[in-house]
């Protein structure tokens, strides 16, 4: 056994038909030969015993093989590259146990009073869904992207409708509040930019010559902007002089946490796969039982917690589990290896088995009850967490392939994901341009808006890491845990694999952990 995390013991006792207790599987992994364990429990273990015990191992081997699991050399604290094998680490244990005062915490420190922690989820799509797919569904949700998105844009320019400023004079001052249902070039090298509005549409003139003309390649058909300038001799075009987004104000101040309290931020876990890095896993998980990461409490999983079936070509010979059911028994088997005194949220994404048009409701009872691990809770997807005040926006970010093909490459690239996500906090809305690759299911309320500012916005989907800041607010791209398949390799996608970005709520400050 090359490596003797918890995954590859437990796989082999399964392969021998036995399930085992936690404790059992960490007793094992720190014996100084966990093969030879593995051989001397099962031959010592009585017939009718179908699950091993903490016991049956301490019976079997002598505390000579089987040390604790503080010198488990399985575990990374950053880089495994460069981790000396005999650095100490803490007893992996999955429960609190009851300290002198009765306070419960895990062998990591980690604190799991209740009254110190809080998480709350707004925005969630779940049970919710009224759409029907009707025409009228898709007018109620542009129209309320429309009035919410504008409230933030009517403060800043004398909005008139667009009904109004067809009947004004030649010459005179105007400013517009509209969705953009148009964006063409002129003959003479212009914009030209429709606007529309709850009572008609509006043509407005954007020209080459003017500083404004730098952000005409950031705008996306069916956001809503605001608009300001003079409209033309016969009052039939305006011609602008200034364009604002809803954008996230530059005095944005983000709220933190009360306490040192961290949160691990990932996704794209792609259990199933061929591909998935299950040692860099193990290694992740194996850290949060360290004292290192005792202040880490709170795990967010923003989607892809397995490959999925049918998702992309071909897909079938990249999977290691054909059974999408199976697949998510594999996915809540990986998710008992988190220490279980932490707090866990997991949204869907593509590849889940939810639908795939945006909003995602939560997964059906079925997979809940599967991935019913440590009391985790599932949200849709978008979801916004605010976790001890610190609002976090989970969003898988399909959209982010739709920003990446239309922007320059400057402004937007799976090089850079945080890029596009910076333009998707200007537009305050997580999939602005409908009838792309991005579905969007019609539902009352536009559950994609950002209608308050998020402190951190956190994506997945396509598997690199970005971080940055974009007017305070920190936006994260959290890479993936799934190396590089063959169709990744036909489309050129080269994925950053076996990233744990921990964010302090106390400050905002991030570390990039490193398990592959």
């Amino acid at each position: 056994m090359p490596r003797s995390s918890s995954v590859r013991i437990v796989t082999e006792l399964a392969s021998r038909g036995y399930n085992a207790e936690r404790e059992a599987v960490t007793l094992i992994a720190g014996a100084n030969d966990p093969e030879r364990a593995i051989e001397r429990v099962i031959a010592s273990v009585p017939d009718d015993a179908l699950t091993l015990s903490a016991e049956h191992v301490r019976r079997s081997i002598d505390t000579n093989d089987a040390t604790t699991a503080t010198h488990n050399p399985s575990v990374s604290g950053g880089d495994p590259d460069t981790r000396s094998d005999t650095e100490p680490i803490a007893p992996v244990e999955t429960k609190g146990s009851e300290d002198a005062d009765g306070g419960a915490t895990g062998r990591s420190g980690r604190s799991v009073d209740p009254e110190l922690r809080s998480l709350a989820i707004a925005g969630d799509i779940t049970g919710r869904s009224t759409g029907t797919g009707e025409y009228a569904d898709f007018v109620r949700t542009f129209r309320d992207r429309y009035e919410r998105l504008s409230k933030l844009l009517r403060s800043r320019v004398n909005h008139r409708p667009t009904e109004a400023v067809h009947a004004m004079a030649g010459g005179s001052d105007a400013a517009i509040v509209g969705m953009i249902s148009d964006i063409r070039s002129t003959a003479n090298g212009h914009w030209l930019v429709e606007l529309e509005d709850t009572t008609g549409t509006f043509p407005c003139l954007i020209m080459k010559d003017r500083d404004l003309a730098s952000v005409v390649d950031e705008l996306l058909l069916d956001e809503v902007v605001a608009v300001e300038g003079t409209l033309a001799g016969d009052g039939g075009i305006l011609f602008v002089d200034d364009l604002h987004f809803p954008d996230v104000p530059r005095t944005y101040t983000p709220s933190t946490a009360d306490r040192h309290v961290r949160a691990a931020l990932i996704s794209d876990i792609h259990v199933g796969s061929q591909e998935f890095a299950a040692d860099a896993w193990s290694a992740f998980a194996d850290w949060l039982h360290t004292e290192e990461a005792s202040a880490v409490e709170y795990l967010l999983v923003a989607g892809d917690m397995v490959e999925g079936v049918g998702v992309y070509p071909n897909q079938d010979e990249e999977l290691d589990i054909v059974d999408i059911y199976e697949q998510y028994e594999q996915f809540a088997e990986y998710l008992k290896e988190v220490p279980g005194d932490m707090e866990i949220l997991l949204i869907p994404g593509n590849h889940d088995a939810v639908r795939l048009a945006e909003p995602q409701p939560g997964f059906d009872d079925d997979l809940r009850e599967i991935m019913d691990v440590h009391d985790a809770r599932i949200s849709g997807n978008p979801s916004t967490v605010t976790i001890e005040g610190v609002s976090i926006l989970m969003y898988h970010g399909v959209s982010l392939d739709e920003v990446i093909a239309e922007l320059p490459e400057e402004k937007a690239s799976y090089d850079e994901p945080h890029k596009p996500m910076y333009q998707l906090l200007k537009k305050r809305h997580v999939a602005p341009q409908y009838g792309g690759h991005t579905r969007i299911a019609p539902e009352e309320r536009d559950y994609l808006v950002m209608e308050e500012v998020p402190d951190i916005f956190h994506t997945g989907h396509v598997h690199k890491l970005g971080y940055g800041k974009y007017h305070n607010v920190l936006a994260l791209n959290s890479g993936c845990w799934q190396e590089q398949t063959d169709f990744q390799r036909s489309v050129n996608i080269d994925p950053d694999v076996g990233y744990a970005p921990i964010v302090d709520l106390d400050t905002l400050d991030l570390t990039i952990q490193k398990f592959y």
